[in-house]
């Protein structure tokens, strides 16, 4: 098998055609084209109905403005993605744009200009005076229709979907789906001992030959490789590291016989960046990112970090009630331990949620006040065993308090528990 066609390598083309403004575009423009083709051939002398006739000078107009109104949208539709990418990475978090850029409606609009600029440019060669292609000038011109029901409908998410709070939902909605597959997955491949993973030291050693963050791994693949050799994969590194070239990616245990390295690396993609299909806390690093933006002295809006932090206490709550090993034993077809991934904890979720928040807002009161709501929401649901570092957590952010609010009167307003921040139902 050529490396061309290895798991990683159709990763991350799917990544790339996912993410790709230009791929569903110039399908758009081919398929414009083919339809002026059936268009023209289907155009007989009982079709169109005789009040859809046109002259061949009002049909050459009609196109030729179709044509330029067309190219008008397209660079105002292109305009509004600069605007997008200003608004990201000013207020929102540069991570947000893998986000955007797989936006379905966006592709859509863009394919649905193209293809109409491609109809009508290609119904205008096929115009003569004694010859009109009757029924296609009426197409581009239901076409025109249907772009501008499609462009309003853009212009109205557009408009929504960059407030932060909608940002906020959207990348929460995302991970905890990721985060909820991905549990129920490793539950359904659990093996029938764990006690089967070998304690000996690795017997092998598989590097890596390329550097760059861990998008994903196929961990179907992983399994079918190590039962392959009869051994057990431990992969080192979590998703979302960033591991250079040479670095240890697999440790083998066990097994009558080696792997090869290459096939094993095939089965791990590498990126520039993290992505959001495998990685429920890269949501979370959003939103934080996000929130801690709005921190920022030069932008001063704590309102828009609380409304943040709704959406983590949403997140939390939900990786707070499924079980967090740490490290997931997955099996094969005969329930035999083969893979074994390391997993985050409870605690590296809380911490990546509240320490950066706490420590760039302990000096607003509205910040306090809302994560020490959302920590006490938090003990209040969860399960025992979550309380131990959710009570360090407010611990530290009792000291953070104490350390910025030296008057007293101010000190225990903030130090109340308030999940609106400032102005909603609190108790000291």
């Amino acid at each position: 098998m050529g490396v061309m066609t290895s798991w990683a390598d159709r990763f991350r083309l799917r990544q790339y055609v996912k993410a790709s403004l230009w791929i569903v575009p110039t399908l758009g423009l081919v398929l414009g084209v083919l339809l002026a083709e059936l268009a023209i051939a289907a155009d007989g002398d009982d079709w169109p109905p005789s009040g859809w006739r046109y002259s061949s000078t009002t049909a050459s107009g009609v196109l030729t403005a179709i044509v330029g109104a067309m190219v008008a949208l397209l660079g105002f539709v292109v305009t509004i993605g600069v605007l997008v990418v200003q608004q990201a990475t000013g207020t929102l978090s540069p991570r947000y744009m893998r986000i955007w850029y797989r936006n379905r409606l966006q592709k859509a609009v863009l394919a649905t200009f193209t293809g109409t600029f491609a109809f009508a440019f290609s119904l205008l060669r096929s115009i003569e005076s004694a010859s009109v292609p009757d029924l296609g000038v009426t197409l581009a011109g239901a076409a025109v229709a249907v772009s501008l029901v499609l462009l309003l409908i853009y212009l109205n998410r557009f408009t929504h979907s960059l407030r932060p709070v909608a940002v906020a939902e959207l990348v929460m909605s995302m991970g905890g789906a990721v985060f909820m597959s991905g549990a129920a997955a490793i539950r359904g491949a659990a093996p029938r001992e764990e006690a089967a993973v070998p304690s000996d030291g690795p017997v092998m050693l598989v590097r890596t030959v390329r550097g760059g963050a861990i998008q994903a791994f196929d961990v179907a693949g992983l399994v079918a490789e190590a039962a392959r050799y009869d051994c057990v994969f431990v992969v080192t590194r979590l998703i979302g590291d960033f591991v250079p070239p040479g670095a240890v990616l697999v440790e083998v245990h066990g097994g009558g016989s080696r792997p090869d390295p290459e096939r094993v690396t095939r089965h791990v993609a590498l990126g520039s960046e993290r992505t959001i299909e495998q990685d429920p806390a890269f949501a979370l690093r959003v939103l934080v990112d996000i929130a801690i933006r709005a921190l920022s002295p030069a932008v001063n809006d704590p309102t828009t970090a609380v409304q943040v932090i709704n959406y983590i206490e949403w997140f939390l709550h939900t990786v707070g009630e499924a079980p967090l090993p740490g490290r997931y034993v997955l099996a094969d077809r005969d329930g035999d331990a083969r893979l074994v991934l390391p997993g985050r904890d409870w605690e590296d979720y809380l911490q990546l949620a509240v320490c950066e928040i706490r420590d760039y807002g302990q000096s607003s009161v509205q910040i306090c006040r809302r994560i020490r709501a959302m920590l006490d929401g938090l003990l209040d649901v969860l399960p025992p065993q979550r309380h131990p570092s959710l009570r360090a957590e407010l611990r530290l952010l009792e000291e953070s308090v104490e350390r910025e609010f030296t008057d007293p009167a101010r000190r225990a307003i903030a130090q109340q528990a308030d999940s609106q921040g400032i102005g909603g139902q609190h108790s000291s």
